[in-house]
């Protein structure tokens, strides 16, 4: 009982908190020297409103959504898968570890914007550049992670496996992989996130539709509504993500949540 209260109080700190910046927004762009140059939430309520029917640019803002959405979804996926069997693979192999650790600890720093210039030389500014930015932006996090999770997986559940006669398949998919797993998740929400704000920065370069691309518009035609109507999106969308994120580890990681 007390956790549904508390869970009540959180969804109305957050309803209050959430007026109360938009009564601040309001107040300034009415009574300040900011409404000279800033819309207020009524404007730009009234332009997402009109922009779900009627395009900006080839599409409404829910197709230029979804154009966002399929490009992290291609370059999250595979960074993913990639950035899993890279991460498992120094956790477990001493070989592995010794060839691509150095080279990972060296790209690793790089954020995904410094990645446009040399991705727009070998990729062009098609679709396939924007999908590779973002899977630069998901891979390091769920390889760090990954790897992180098979090297700490406790050695005696792998001894115990061993002892009882299972092979190294099996220790793989019994012990290591459901070790690693809550981690991983871990680092594909850290990942998710940042794919998110990788394919903003993609779209700002070389394409027509995105939500990156709404907000580069908006600045472009001094439209600071539109850029407005952009960000709202943009925040809405990846508090959507990372929630979902949530739910499929509580889903996936049940086992790992049953003594809490």
């Amino acid at each position: 009982m007390s956790k549904k209260k508390g869970d009540r109080e959180a969804v109305m700190y957050a309803i209050l908190a959430i007026a109360s910046f938009f009564v601040f927004w309001w107040f300034i762009t009415t009574f300040t020297a900011a409404k000279q140059t800033t819309p207020g939430p009524i404007e730009v309520i009234q332009l997402l409103i009109k922009s779900l029917f009627e395009p900006i640019g080839n599409y409404t803002i829910f197709g230029h959504l979804m154009v966002s959405l399929r490009r992290v979804a291609v370059g999250f996926s595979v960074a993913t898968i990639l950035g899993i069997i890279f991460g498992i693979a120094m956790g477990t192999s001493d070989w592995a570890r010794a060839i691509i650790k150095p080279i990972f600890e060296l790209l690793r720093p790089i954020p995904p914007i410094a990645w446009i210039p040399i991705v727009i030389l070998f990729f062009g500014i098609g679709e396939l550049p924007k999908y590779v930015i973002t899977g630069i932006g998901a891979f390091t996090n769920v390889t760090l992670n990954a790897y992180t999770a098979a090297e700490n997986v406790d050695p005696e559940l792998i001894g115990a496996a061993k002892m009882l006669g299972t092979d190294e398949k099996g220790i793989f998919f019994r012990v290591i992989l459901p070790s690693c797993t809550p981690q991983i998740f871990a680092g594909m929400q850290v990942a998710l996130s940042t794919s998110w704000m990788a394919v903003l920065a993609a779209e700002m370069v070389g394409a027509q539709e995105g939500c990156g691309w709404l907000i580069l518009r908006g600045n472009d035609t001094l439209n600071i509504a539109l850029v407005m109507v952009g960000m709202i999106v943009v925040g809405v969308v990846g508090f959507l993500l990372a929630t979902i994120m949530r739910m499929a580890e509580r889903r996936f990681c049940l086992w790992n949540r049953m003594g809490d």
